[in-house]
Order: C-alpha cells, then structure tokens, then sequence
C-alpha cells in the first residue's frame, strides 16, 4: 500500500514508472476495512471469512470494482 496526495499524484506515479492505475481508497476506508476484517480474529470461535462475507465487506465500505472482486 503507498500513500499519495491526491489522484493526480497517483496518476504521475504510475506515469512516470509505467505502471496501471490500482484501487485506490481513502484512508478512513482503510481503517474501517481493518476494524472489519480483524475485529474478531482474537476470538475462540474465529473462522475465516468466506467469499462472499470478505466481498460483502468491501461493498458495504464502498471497495467495489474488479480488484476487490474475489472470483475470476
């Protein structure tokens, strides 16, 4: 994960190395994917997330697009 100033900052970025633009997201989009994702790992009965729970936690914190797509 880098962080950038702004979207034109990430575009020069990806410029200047020839690289495609990647998801982006804010860090407040971050943080509440962090809360999401580990919030019960320290829990007896942790399991991992399925498919469609990890996919349902990035449409409700608005990660959408095919990087946050989980399936081919």
């Amino acid at each position: 994960m880098l962080l950038f100033r702004s979207e034109e900052h990430v575009d020069r970025w990806c410029q200047t190395r020839g690289l495609a633009r990647g998801a982006i997201f804010q860090p407040e989009q971050g943080w509440e994917l962090a809360k999401a994702w580990y919030a019960d790992r320290l829990a007896p009965e942790f399991r991992r997330k399925t498919v469609d729970e990890a996919e349902q936690v990035f449409a409700r914190l608005g990660l959408v697009g095919s990087f946050w797509r989980l399936r081919p």
